[in-house]
Protein backbone atom coordinates (compact mmCIF):
# COMPACT_ATOMS: atom_id res chain seq x y z
CA UNK A 1 0.00 0.00 0.00
CA UNK A 2 0.94 3.37 -0.54
CA UNK A 3 2.13 5.68 2.58
CA UNK A 4 -1.32 7.90 1.25
CA UNK A 5 -3.39 5.33 1.50
CA UNK A 6 -1.87 4.36 5.29
CA UNK A 7 -2.94 8.00 6.12
CA UNK A 8 -6.29 7.58 4.88
CA UNK A 9 -7.03 4.63 7.51
CA UNK A 10 -5.32 6.49 10.26
CA UNK A 11 -7.04 9.64 9.22
CA UNK A 12 -10.50 6.97 9.55
CA UNK A 13 -9.09 5.95 13.15
CA UNK A 14 -8.08 9.53 14.42
CA UNK A 15 -9.60 12.10 12.14
CA UNK A 16 -6.42 14.81 12.70
CA UNK A 17 -9.25 17.46 12.68
CA UNK A 18 -9.88 16.35 16.29
CA UNK A 19 -6.54 17.58 17.69
CA UNK A 20 -6.12 20.44 19.99
CA UNK A 21 -4.56 23.27 18.37
CA UNK A 22 -1.68 23.04 20.41
CA UNK A 23 -0.82 20.07 18.67
CA UNK A 24 1.53 18.43 15.84
CA UNK A 25 -0.23 15.42 14.40
CA UNK A 26 0.02 13.86 11.37
CA UNK A 27 2.21 12.69 8.56
CA UNK A 28 5.49 14.55 10.43
CA UNK A 29 8.53 13.14 7.79
CA UNK A 30 8.06 11.08 4.60
CA UNK A 31 6.63 10.81 1.13
CA UNK A 32 3.15 10.48 0.80
CA UNK A 33 3.69 8.93 -2.72
CA UNK A 34 6.51 5.80 -1.19
CA UNK A 35 5.46 2.44 -1.04
CA UNK A 36 5.03 1.20 3.18
CA UNK A 37 6.83 -2.38 3.16
CA UNK A 38 6.28 -2.31 7.15
CA UNK A 39 4.99 -0.32 10.12
CA UNK A 40 5.91 -0.29 13.36
CA UNK A 41 3.76 1.26 16.08
CA UNK A 42 5.31 2.78 19.16
CA UNK A 43 4.86 5.81 22.15
CA UNK A 44 7.12 7.79 21.16
CA UNK A 45 9.61 7.55 17.96
CA UNK A 46 12.59 7.81 19.48
CA UNK A 47 16.19 7.25 17.83
CA UNK A 48 15.87 4.05 19.51
CA UNK A 49 13.03 3.33 17.73
CA UNK A 50 14.17 4.46 14.01
CA UNK A 51 17.06 1.69 14.56
CA UNK A 52 14.53 -0.92 15.28
CA UNK A 53 12.05 0.13 12.01
CA UNK A 54 15.30 -0.05 9.92
CA UNK A 55 16.45 -3.59 11.62
CA UNK A 56 12.82 -4.85 10.75
CA UNK A 57 12.41 -3.44 7.35
CA UNK A 58 9.28 -0.95 8.46
CA UNK A 59 9.46 2.51 6.56
CA UNK A 60 6.86 3.79 8.19
CA UNK A 61 7.19 4.61 12.50
CA UNK A 62 3.41 5.69 13.38
CA UNK A 63 3.87 7.27 17.23
CA UNK A 64 1.67 8.30 19.39
CA UNK A 65 3.23 11.73 20.79
CA UNK A 66 5.19 13.66 18.41
CA UNK A 67 8.33 13.82 18.11
CA UNK A 68 8.60 17.07 16.58
CA UNK A 69 6.30 18.86 18.39
CA UNK A 70 7.68 22.80 18.55
CA UNK A 71 9.11 24.53 15.50
CA UNK A 72 12.74 23.86 14.38
CA UNK A 73 15.38 25.73 12.40
CA UNK A 74 18.44 23.81 12.43
CA UNK A 75 18.69 19.86 12.21
CA UNK A 76 22.44 19.15 13.31
CA UNK A 77 21.54 16.16 15.82
CA UNK A 78 22.32 18.06 19.57
CA UNK A 79 19.35 16.78 21.16
CA UNK A 80 17.23 13.32 20.79
CA UNK A 81 14.63 14.81 18.41
CA UNK A 82 16.87 15.98 15.99
CA UNK A 83 18.94 12.54 16.11
CA UNK A 84 15.25 10.80 15.61
CA UNK A 85 14.84 13.19 12.63
CA UNK A 86 18.16 12.43 10.55
CA UNK A 87 18.14 8.77 10.96
CA UNK A 88 14.49 8.57 10.06
CA UNK A 89 15.30 10.82 6.94
CA UNK A 90 18.48 9.17 6.12
CA UNK A 91 16.58 5.69 5.50
CA UNK A 92 13.72 6.74 4.12
CA UNK A 93 11.60 6.30 6.81
CA UNK A 94 8.81 7.84 7.70
CA UNK A 95 6.91 9.54 10.60
CA UNK A 96 3.13 9.81 11.44
CA UNK A 97 1.87 11.36 14.46
CA UNK A 98 -1.86 10.51 16.24
CA UNK A 99 -1.35 12.29 20.01
CA UNK A 100 -4.60 14.19 20.73
CA UNK A 101 -6.75 12.88 17.93
CA UNK A 102 -7.04 9.53 19.58
CA UNK A 103 -7.13 11.32 22.57
CA UNK A 104 -10.25 13.29 21.75
CA UNK A 105 -12.16 10.45 19.85
CA UNK A 106 -14.60 8.91 21.44
CA UNK A 107 -13.08 5.05 21.07
CA UNK A 108 -9.31 6.34 21.72
CA UNK A 109 -7.16 6.88 24.93
CA UNK A 110 -10.05 7.25 27.06
CA UNK A 111 -12.00 4.28 26.52
CA UNK A 112 -9.13 2.17 26.20
CA UNK A 113 -8.96 3.15 29.51
CA UNK A 114 -11.91 2.77 30.76
CA UNK A 115 -12.30 -0.87 29.14
CA UNK A 116 -9.03 -2.02 31.34
CA UNK A 117 -10.69 -1.13 34.23
CA UNK A 118 -13.78 -2.37 33.65
CA UNK A 119 -16.06 1.23 33.51
CA UNK A 120 -19.56 1.24 31.71
CA UNK A 121 -21.99 3.72 31.00
CA UNK A 122 -19.20 5.75 29.81
CA UNK A 123 -19.06 9.43 28.30
CA UNK A 124 -16.56 12.46 27.66
CA UNK A 125 -15.37 14.65 30.55
CA UNK A 126 -14.63 17.34 28.51
CA UNK A 127 -16.71 17.73 25.62
CA UNK A 128 -14.82 19.68 22.23
CA UNK A 129 -16.02 23.11 22.05
CA UNK A 130 -16.14 25.20 18.90
CA UNK A 131 -16.12 22.23 16.51
CA UNK A 132 -19.73 22.00 15.55
CA UNK A 133 -21.22 24.24 12.63
CA UNK A 134 -25.15 25.15 10.96
CA UNK A 135 -25.91 24.84 7.22
CA UNK A 136 -29.20 26.87 6.03
CA UNK A 137 -29.97 26.57 2.69
CA UNK A 138 -33.49 27.08 0.49
CA UNK A 139 -34.58 25.46 -2.67
CA UNK A 140 -37.55 24.75 -4.55
CA UNK A 141 -39.81 21.06 -3.00
CA UNK A 142 -39.00 19.11 -5.77
CA UNK A 143 -34.96 19.31 -5.09
CA UNK A 144 -35.24 19.10 -1.51
CA UNK A 145 -35.15 15.52 -0.82
CA UNK A 146 -31.81 15.26 -3.21
CA UNK A 147 -29.76 18.00 -1.55
CA UNK A 148 -30.90 17.02 1.90
CA UNK A 149 -29.63 13.41 1.05
CA UNK A 150 -26.71 14.49 -0.20
CA UNK A 151 -25.79 16.86 2.76
CA UNK A 152 -26.51 13.50 4.86
CA UNK A 153 -24.39 11.74 2.75
CA UNK A 154 -21.31 13.74 3.49
CA UNK A 155 -21.86 13.63 6.78
CA UNK A 156 -24.17 16.83 8.30
CA UNK A 157 -27.21 16.14 10.38
CA UNK A 158 -25.36 13.79 13.16
CA UNK A 159 -26.20 14.51 16.51
CA UNK A 160 -25.47 12.10 19.59
CA UNK A 161 -26.60 8.97 19.26
CA UNK A 162 -28.79 10.08 15.74
CA UNK A 163 -28.56 10.70 11.87
CA UNK A 164 -30.01 12.58 8.98
CA UNK A 165 -31.00 15.15 11.61
CA UNK A 166 -32.32 18.58 9.78
CA UNK A 167 -35.04 20.54 10.36
CA UNK A 168 -37.42 22.31 7.59
CA UNK A 169 -39.58 24.97 6.83
CA UNK A 170 -41.70 25.70 4.26
CA UNK A 171 -41.65 29.88 3.05
CA UNK A 172 -41.50 31.71 -0.57
CA UNK A 173 -38.26 32.86 -2.14
CA UNK A 174 -38.49 35.86 -4.76
CA UNK A 175 -35.87 36.78 -6.74
CA UNK A 176 -35.31 38.40 -10.26
CA UNK A 177 -32.26 37.59 -12.47
CA UNK A 178 -29.94 39.81 -14.71
CA UNK A 179 -29.49 39.48 -19.01
CA UNK A 180 -26.67 37.29 -17.83
CA UNK A 181 -28.98 35.31 -15.39
CA UNK A 182 -30.10 31.44 -16.39
CA UNK A 183 -32.97 30.74 -13.92
CA UNK A 184 -34.33 27.13 -13.33
CA UNK A 185 -37.44 28.44 -12.35
CA UNK A 186 -38.68 31.63 -14.30
CA UNK A 187 -37.48 34.12 -16.77
CA UNK A 188 -34.55 36.62 -16.34
CA UNK A 189 -35.33 39.96 -16.29
CA UNK A 190 -38.96 39.33 -14.47
CA UNK A 191 -39.66 39.45 -10.89
CA UNK A 192 -40.29 35.65 -9.32
CA UNK A 193 -41.66 34.23 -6.61
CA UNK A 194 -41.05 29.97 -5.81
CA UNK A 195 -42.41 28.23 -3.03
CA UNK A 196 -39.02 26.43 -1.48
CA UNK A 197 -38.54 24.63 1.47
CA UNK A 198 -35.37 25.63 3.95
CA UNK A 199 -33.02 23.13 4.95
CA UNK A 200 -31.43 23.29 8.38
CA UNK A 201 -28.47 20.93 9.00
CA UNK A 202 -25.55 20.79 11.41
CA UNK A 203 -21.90 19.33 11.00
CA UNK A 204 -18.39 18.78 11.93
CA UNK A 205 -16.10 21.67 10.91
CA UNK A 206 -13.53 19.71 8.91
CA UNK A 207 -16.42 18.63 6.49
CA UNK A 208 -17.12 21.94 5.33
CA UNK A 209 -15.90 21.46 1.99
CA UNK A 210 -17.32 17.93 1.81
CA UNK A 211 -20.54 19.82 2.78
CA UNK A 212 -20.70 22.52 0.14
CA UNK A 213 -19.70 19.95 -2.45
CA UNK A 214 -22.79 18.32 -1.82
CA UNK A 215 -25.07 20.78 -1.70
CA UNK A 216 -23.27 22.50 -5.23
CA UNK A 217 -23.45 19.55 -7.02
CA UNK A 218 -27.23 18.25 -6.36
CA UNK A 219 -28.75 21.72 -6.36
CA UNK A 220 -30.71 22.92 -8.84
CA UNK A 221 -30.10 26.63 -8.80
CA UNK A 222 -27.78 28.66 -10.77
CA UNK A 223 -26.58 30.19 -7.86
CA UNK A 224 -26.85 28.46 -4.30
CA UNK A 225 -28.13 31.02 -1.19
CA UNK A 226 -26.96 29.35 1.72
CA UNK A 227 -25.52 30.52 5.57
CA UNK A 228 -23.03 28.85 7.42
CA UNK A 229 -22.65 29.42 11.62
CA UNK A 230 -20.46 28.65 14.27
CA UNK A 231 -22.43 26.87 17.24
CA UNK A 232 -21.47 27.37 20.66
CA UNK A 233 -23.01 23.75 21.72
CA UNK A 234 -20.45 21.24 22.49
CA UNK A 235 -20.02 18.28 20.72
CA UNK A 236 -20.79 15.07 23.53
CA UNK A 237 -18.66 12.77 21.66
CA UNK A 238 -15.89 14.00 21.00
CA UNK A 239 -13.25 15.31 23.41
CA UNK A 240 -11.02 15.07 26.39
CA UNK A 241 -11.27 12.49 29.59
CA UNK A 242 -14.23 10.27 30.02
CA UNK A 243 -15.80 9.39 32.91
CA UNK A 244 -17.71 5.74 33.45
CA UNK A 245 -19.11 3.76 36.85
CA UNK A 246 -17.85 0.40 37.96
CA UNK A 247 -20.42 -2.31 38.10
CA UNK A 248 -20.19 -2.48 42.11
CA UNK A 249 -18.71 0.03 44.42
CA UNK A 250 -15.33 -0.79 45.98
CA UNK A 251 -12.99 0.90 48.64
CA UNK A 252 -10.73 3.04 47.54
CA UNK A 253 -7.58 0.96 48.36
CA UNK A 254 -8.89 -1.83 46.51
CA UNK A 255 -9.65 1.30 43.81
CA UNK A 256 -5.90 1.95 43.52
CA UNK A 257 -4.71 -1.68 43.44
CA UNK A 258 -6.62 -2.92 40.42
CA UNK A 259 -5.55 0.47 38.71
CA UNK A 260 -1.80 -0.38 39.63
CA UNK A 261 -2.49 -3.90 37.87
CA UNK A 262 -4.35 -2.99 35.32
CA UNK A 263 -2.66 -0.10 34.33
CA UNK A 264 0.81 -1.91 34.91
CA UNK A 265 1.88 1.43 37.30
CA UNK A 266 5.05 1.31 38.75
CA UNK A 267 3.81 3.44 41.09
CA UNK A 268 0.82 5.98 41.94
CA UNK A 269 0.15 8.96 43.82
CA UNK A 270 -2.68 9.76 44.79
CA UNK A 271 -4.63 12.70 47.31
CA UNK A 272 -5.71 11.90 50.70
CA UNK A 273 -8.51 9.05 50.48
CA UNK A 274 -12.06 10.64 51.41
CA UNK A 275 -13.72 7.35 52.88
CA UNK A 276 -15.96 7.25 50.20
CA UNK A 277 -16.67 4.31 48.07
CA UNK A 278 -15.35 4.29 44.39
CA UNK A 279 -18.15 3.32 42.09
CA UNK A 280 -17.78 6.95 39.22
CA UNK A 281 -14.42 7.45 37.66
CA UNK A 282 -13.22 9.89 35.75
CA UNK A 283 -10.03 9.26 33.44
CA UNK A 284 -7.53 11.33 30.93
CA UNK A 285 -4.82 9.97 29.86
CA UNK A 286 -1.46 11.68 29.61
CA UNK A 287 -1.59 15.65 31.37
CA UNK A 288 -4.62 16.18 33.15
CA UNK A 289 -4.59 18.52 35.61
CA UNK A 290 -6.47 21.47 34.13
CA UNK A 291 -9.60 18.94 34.11
CA UNK A 292 -9.74 18.28 37.95
CA UNK A 293 -12.62 20.86 38.27
CA UNK A 294 -14.59 18.86 35.41
CA UNK A 295 -14.44 15.85 37.31
CA UNK A 296 -15.61 17.36 40.30
CA UNK A 297 -18.52 18.60 38.66
CA UNK A 298 -19.21 15.07 36.79
CA UNK A 299 -19.29 13.71 40.67
CA UNK A 300 -16.71 11.11 39.98
CA UNK A 301 -15.68 9.35 42.92
CA UNK A 302 -11.91 9.27 41.45
CA UNK A 303 -10.08 10.74 38.77
CA UNK A 304 -7.34 8.99 37.19
CA UNK A 305 -4.85 10.86 34.99
CA UNK A 306 -1.16 12.21 35.35
CA UNK A 307 1.48 14.78 35.56
CA UNK A 308 -0.13 16.11 38.93
CA UNK A 309 1.85 18.63 40.59
CA UNK A 310 2.04 18.96 44.19
CA UNK A 311 -0.33 21.84 45.06
CA UNK A 312 -3.11 20.54 42.89
CA UNK A 313 -3.37 17.28 45.02
CA UNK A 314 -5.44 20.12 47.31
CA UNK A 315 -7.80 20.90 44.64
CA UNK A 316 -9.65 17.77 45.34
CA UNK A 317 -11.20 19.16 48.39
CA UNK A 318 -12.05 16.19 50.43
CA UNK A 319 -14.38 15.42 47.16
CA UNK A 320 -12.69 12.81 45.33
CA UNK A 321 -9.31 10.66 45.13
CA UNK A 322 -6.88 11.88 42.07
CA UNK A 323 -4.55 9.69 41.09
CA UNK A 324 -1.87 10.18 39.40
CA UNK A 325 -0.51 6.60 37.28
CA UNK A 326 1.90 8.51 35.36
CA UNK A 327 2.02 9.65 31.95
CA UNK A 328 3.19 6.90 29.57
CA UNK A 329 1.19 4.36 31.91
CA UNK A 330 -2.12 5.98 31.27
CA UNK A 331 -1.78 5.96 27.72
CA UNK A 332 0.51 2.74 27.56
CA UNK A 333 -1.92 0.30 25.32
CA UNK A 334 -2.57 3.24 22.45
CA UNK A 335 0.01 1.50 20.48
CA UNK A 336 -1.98 -1.90 20.81
CA UNK A 337 -4.84 -0.05 19.70
CA UNK A 338 -3.38 1.66 16.62
CA UNK A 339 -1.59 -1.99 15.40
CA UNK A 340 -4.97 -3.93 15.94
CA UNK A 341 -6.84 -1.43 13.97
CA UNK A 342 -4.30 -1.29 11.31
CA UNK A 343 -4.19 -5.00 10.97
CA UNK A 344 -8.26 -5.08 10.37
CA UNK A 345 -8.15 -2.31 7.95
CA UNK A 346 -4.97 -2.24 5.79
CA UNK A 347 -4.28 -4.89 3.12
CA UNK A 348 -1.76 -7.08 3.99
CA UNK A 349 1.48 -4.80 5.27
CA UNK A 350 3.11 -5.81 8.17
CA UNK A 351 2.40 -4.30 11.12
CA UNK A 352 4.54 -4.66 14.15
CA UNK A 353 4.71 -2.85 17.99
CA UNK A 354 8.08 -1.95 19.06
CA UNK A 355 9.44 -3.64 21.65
CA UNK A 356 11.53 -0.45 22.75
CA UNK A 357 10.44 0.86 26.22
CA UNK A 358 10.69 4.70 25.55
CA UNK A 359 9.28 5.68 28.90
CA UNK A 360 11.69 7.75 30.55
CA UNK A 361 10.53 7.36 34.24
CA UNK A 362 11.57 4.84 36.36
CA UNK A 363 10.61 3.68 39.74
CA UNK A 364 13.35 2.72 42.39
CA UNK A 365 11.73 0.60 44.88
Amino acid sequence: MKLHEIITLLEKMAPTAYAEDFDNVGLLAGNRRDTVTGILVCHDALEAVIDEAIAKNCNLVVCFHPILFSGIKKITGKNYVERALIKAIKHDIAIYAVHTALDNHKNGVNKIICNALGLINTKILVPKQGFIQKLVTYTVLENHEKVRNALFEAGAGNIGNYENCSFNSQGSGTYKGNENSNPQIGVKGEFTEAPEIKIEVTFEKHLKNEILNALFTNHIYEEVAYEIYNLENSHQNIGLGMVGEFPEAMDEGDFLQLVKHKMQAGGIRHSVFTGKKIKKVAVLGGSGSFAIKNAIAANADAYLTADLKYHQFYEAEGKLLLADIGHYESERYTADYIAQWLKEHSNGVSITITQTNTNPVRYFN
